[in-house]
């Protein structure tokens, strides 16, 4: 079992993430109010999905993840598409983020000083797929056989599909970064990088302590990395400091600071223009990168920043 980070590590001293995948989308005209979000343009506009990897990429984006964090069978299912076709659509979203890595790849110019990038396929949690902002707080009144039996059936396919890790995004609960642990076991020869949702610069969404998380993941042989996600960007600071120095590198990728209000089906609040990357590598963060209202402007410019620290 690799570890496909290390390469980037090693030689550059960080690994970047690319930004928000569906905000982005959305900022290209597109219409995601649909409880399939991005994945629904899966179906619809395949095309503008490879060219949004593409743009991270060239942005500086080391890893790029699929359009995957919010596809399902059930959801697939509720939308009108039969299991297969569910199936060929997630496996699709692993092809397009293949494709434009290696388009980009061919380009002489795109190698110079690169390494070759990795493909993640994302893992939202079971929330995500609810579509009602459940992700941010994880109470879902379904039991532990339900969260294995919804994130079995996805991982069995993805594992499959092509690409290179797991990317375990927006986890508001131990509980259900535990089930995904488990079924990391069906899986020996795969690894993922497992990121929580927080609430503050303590806790995970659900209220369980940020430490506690890291020290879970942590004591796992198959993750590579482990950290926060689509959290404000004031919590991230404290919630590094909270985490110690785990074996595992740390893994940060932020929203823009606004907060989702899931009734009205919109952002809200001030976006945060920087972060301060120099605080959290000190603070042991090497996976870098911005999650939802973040895009490749946002990539390139902390690329840029975090060379010349590593530099």
């Amino acid at each position: 079992m690799e570890n496909p980070l290390q390469p980037f590590l090693a030689r550059q001293g960080f690994a970047m993430l690319d930004g928000g995948l569906a905000t982005e989308l959305e900022n290209r005209g597109a219409d995601l109010d649909h409880f399939l979000w991005s994945a629904k343009l899966l179906a619809e506009s395949p095309d503008l999905i490879r060219e949004v990897h593409l743009d991270y990429l060239a942005a500086g984006a080391d890893i790029i993840a699929t359009a995957t964090y919010q596809a399902s069978f059930d959801g697939f299912e509720r939308a009108g598409f039969a299991r297969d076709q569910a199936a060929a659509l997630m496996c699709l979203s692993v092809d397009l983020a293949v494709q434009a890595r290696d388009r980009f790849w061919s380009s002489a110019q795109h190698r110079a000083g690169r390494l070759p990038p990795l493909v993640a396929a994302s893992i939202g949690p079971y929330g995500a797929c609810l579509h009602d902002g459940s992700e941010y707080h994880g109470n879902y009144g379904v039991s532990r056989q339900e969260l294995h039996d919804f994130h079995r059936a996805r991982m069995q396919l993805l594992a499959a599909a092509g690409a290179d890790l797991f990317a375990f995004e927006t986890i508001p609960s131990l509980q259900e970064a535990e089930v995904l642990l488990e079924l990391m076991g069906e899986h020996p020869d795969q690894v993922a990088w497992l990121s929580f949702s927080c609430r503050d610069g303590a806790h995970v969404s659900h209220g369980e302590a940020f430490v506690d998380g890291v020290a879970l993941a942590d004591a796992a042989e198959q993750i590579v990395a482990v950290g926060v996600n689509c959290t404000a960007p004031q919590h991230i600071s404290a919630l590094l400091e909270s985490a110690g120095r785990p074996r595992t590198p740390l893994v940060v990728y932020p929203n823009s600071g606004e907060h989702w209000i899931a009734g009205e089906n919109r952002w809200a609040g001030q976006g945060c223009s920087l972060f301060p990357l120099r605080e959290w590598y000190r603070s042991g963060a090497r996976l870098l990168g911005g999650c939802c209202r973040t895009g490749p402007a946002d990539v390139r410019r902390m690329r840029t920043e975090l060379l010349k620290i590593t530099g």
